[in-house]
């Protein structure tokens, strides 16, 4: 089975677009700093993702 994964480029905010969930690369770092946000992991040096089921998972447990 392969896991879908999502880079810091999708998933926060940036200058020209909207990330999946509207904060900075900045608050995603601190969050996982924190403990707050799934860990990624590296698939190189320069390549740092996340699971996108952990994300999901993450989003969902925010849902109102």
């Amino acid at each position: 089975m392969s896991k879908r994964v999502i880079r810091i480029s999708e998933l926060a905010n940036s200058k020209d677009r909207t990330g999946r969930i509207p904060v900075s690369p900045a608050t995603i770092w601190r969050w996982v700093k924190e403990g707050k946000f799934p860990k990624p992991f590296k698939l190189s040096d320069r390549i740092t993702v996340w699971n996108t089921e952990d994300v999901d998972f993450f989003i969902s447990q925010r849902r109102g």
